[in-house]
């Protein structure tokens, strides 16, 4: 502790390669892994990321959006990257910067044909989506015809993979579910396959999926949250390793008197003498206001400090009556002593959603 002079988001790059070899470890030899960095890599850094991962040895990544593809192409990342919902806007600039974009309706897969055709490209990569049960993105097995029809008669695009996800893969509760899931996608794929001529690669498991599904491998699995150190079950968790640690200081200590109240709206009122510490971070950086009055707590020289109050834009105020502390001491939001996991879990989110709201504006620390 105590190296901290600002809000700073630190991003062990150790931890990543833990958890990738970690997950890589729970796969067959032949197995290729798909690496997630979409969102700033779960809120931390892309391209430091996505460079760890390439030198770890990612078979492939995946953004969401074309942007985040265009950053990690002008960082010279050279792995072929997945854009998972292109838009038709963005089409040329797939191209442009050699994006594999994923085919999920029979729009999508018109426009992009039509894209790469006037930019005379041949076998251009795509992925093609099923729905199997998400019911988010993904064309019915009941396209696959539409699907081919598409397809015959051009050369411009060619089919390299072709995926699903899993609605519930971490809930045991879900399992027949699941392997109803599993089973569409691998009945989608032989029919596809067979009117293709060829097996295109297949991926589905996301990081639930990689630990509780291993019989559904295909050539190709996903991971998201997992290489960031958490693995939606308490048993992996112990197994991986946080990557992002948020941390702050105390800008400012006041003495509070019984009766006085602190923040917005007066929402906290003293119930006696307390001790109250003003920290720089608030909901534009990413915590938000549901962390308040008393939710979540911090950890201040390893003591639980708890949020009083409203959380303000740019400050939050801690009880700090019990810890001895002082005026610039580093203050530990999430981390390996404190999970983000378990910070999400006091306001009633999830460890994704606190994670990827960590404001660009927190300086990030690359260890």
């Amino acid at each position: 502790m105590g190296n901290i002079k600002e809000t700073t988001l630190e991003i062990d790059l150790s931890a990543l390669a833990h958890n990738f070899n970690f997950l890589k470890s729970r796969l067959q030899k032949k197995t290729r892994f798909l690496a997630v960095v979409k969102a700033f890599a779960y809120g931390s850094d892309t391209v430091a990321v996505a460079q760890k991962l390439e030198q770890l040895g990612a078979d492939y990544l995946a953004v969401a959006y074309t942007q985040e593809g265009i950053l990690l192409r002008e960082a010279e990342i050279t792995l072929p990257i997945l854009v998972l919902h292109p838009q038709p806007i963005n089409f040329g600039k797939i191209i442009e910067h050699g994006l594999e974009p994923n085919m999920y309706s029979p729009r999508i897969l018109k426009l992009f044909i039509q894209e790469a055709k006037s930019q005379k490209q041949s076998d251009y990569p795509v992925h093609i989506k099923f729905n199997t049960g998400l019911n988010r993105l993904g064309f019915w097995e009941s396209d696959i015809n539409h699907i081919i029809g598409q397809l015959k008669d051009q050369k411009a695009i060619k089919v390299k993979c072709i995926l699903s996800h899993l609605a519930a893969s971490e809930d045991a509760n879900e399992r027949e579910f699941s392997l109803g899931q599993i089973q569409t996608f691998q009945k989608i794929a032989t029919e596809l396959s067979e009117k293709l001529g060829y097996m295109p690669l297949r991926h589905m498991l996301n990081t639930s999926g990689i630990l509780n599904y291993p019989e559904a491998q295909f050539e190709m699995v996903r991971s998201g949250i997992g290489l960031y150190g958490f693995g939606n079950n308490p048993e992996i968790d112990k197994e991986l390793q946080p990557v992002a640690s948020l941390k702050t200081v105390i800008s400012q200590l006041h003495k509070i008197e019984p009766n006085e109240t602190v923040g917005y709206n007066r929402a906290f009122v003293s119930g006696g003498y307390r001790m109250t510490a003003t920290l720089p971070i608030g909901h534009a950086d990413g915590i938000g206001r549901q962390y308040g009055n008393g939710k979540a707590s911090v950890l201040v020289h390893g003591k639980k400090a708890p949020i009083i109050g409203n959380v303000c834009m740019d400050m939050v105020m801690i009880d700090v009556t019990d810890i001895d502390c002082k005026e610039g001491d580093e203050v530990l939001i999430f981390g390996k002593e404190l999970s983000a996991e378990t910070f999400a879990d006091s306001a009633n989110t999830i460890s994704y959603e606190l994670l990827t709201a960590i404001s660009q504006r927190v300086k990030r620390s690359i260890i």
